[in-house]
């Protein structure tokens, strides 16, 4: 097992940025050897019900060669959690934009994972109709309902989604989140209890919990800008890559063939792992993600 972050680590660690009415956790790693040199930026978004802290593996390993920026996305991790807000995809790429001009970064590669895939999806149009200042380099997808027609989710979130939202929230334990994610992970690659563990820990930081039904919204947003984020992908002259665990029921590889069918001539992996490649192949992501951000910096 691999060294990780416990929360307290994690939390001391971050930086704060006031975005609009809302404090953004984010942080910056800029090793003197990776400034030196001039290095390119690489932007890590997270996924859905976690955190940035999904990628403390990448992190350490990527630092060494490359300048890095990665947030909690508003409503999850250590940033703020209004209730009763109207929690939209556009916001938390209005967000990314944000910080990344308040960080003073013009450009930058991308690595996505899930909800994130969905913020670097709205990102790449963005940048493809020549209206966003920050210019993406290249963009790697983990896991993620990257074409809403082929996303499967789970009774959960599909529960969450519904009037009983609230209330599936506020049940919602240490216990039931590992069998949840137990579902997720591949056979041979299930969830450390002391993973799972912290991402509980930062799912009810901030009272997090009330506010999952309404970051659920996510998946209807899929649906009406899905055409739109399809024909970006298939025009933009941007490099794009797609890690994909198999085993993942609600994005593997259904979604894998999917994106082949689509963009042809993109990068691909299919690994034997479910719907977290990041924490539960930790080292092969890193290759394969190294190995490709090499050839378009």
């Amino acid at each position: 097992m691999h060294d990780f972050p416990t929360l307290a680590q994690y939390q001391s660690s971050a930086s704060y940025a006031q975005i609009g009415e809302y404090q953004i956790a984010y942080w910056t790693a800029q090793d003197k050897e990776a400034v030196a040199n001039d290095a390119p930026w690489i932007l890590l978004i997270h996924g859905f019900p976690s955190a940035a802290w999904d990628w403390h593996y990448q992190w350490q390993i990527l630092r060494q060669q490359y300048r890095l920026v990665c947030l909690d996305l508003l409503g999850l991790g250590l940033s703020d959690k209004p209730h009763k807000h109207d929690y939209s995809l556009l916001e938390q790429a209005d967000i990314v934009e944000k910080l990344m001009a308040y960080l003073d970064i013009g450009q930058c590669h991308i690595l996505a994972h899930d909800y994130g895939d969905s913020v670097a999806q709205e990102l790449l149009a963005r940048q493809h109709e020549k209206r966003m200042g920050l210019n993406v380099k290249s963009l790697c997808y983990l896991n993620g309902g990257l074409f809403a027609d082929h996303h499967r989710p789970l009774l959960t979130q599909k529960l969450l989604k519904s009037p009983l939202g609230p209330l599936v929230a506020k049940c919602m334990s240490l216990r039931s989140l590992h069998n949840s994610f137990a579902k997720i992970f591949g056979p041979r690659s299930q969830p450390e209890a002391a993973h799972v563990a912290i991402l509980y820990e930062l799912l009810e930081w901030k009272q997090g919990k009330r506010v999952l039904s309404s970051l659920l919204g996510y998946i209807d947003e899929r649906k009406v800008h899905g055409a739109r984020w399809i024909t970006a992908m298939q025009r933009t002259p941007v490099a794009q890559c797609f890690v994909n665990g198999i085993h993942d029921p609600i994005s593997g590889r259904h979604m894998l063939r999917q994106f082949e069918k689509l963009l042809p001539s993109a990068q691909t992996h299919g690994l034997d792992v479910g719907h977290y490649p990041q924490l539960e192949a930790p080292q092969q992501v890193t290759e394969l993600y190294q190995a490709f951000v090499a050839l378009h910096s």
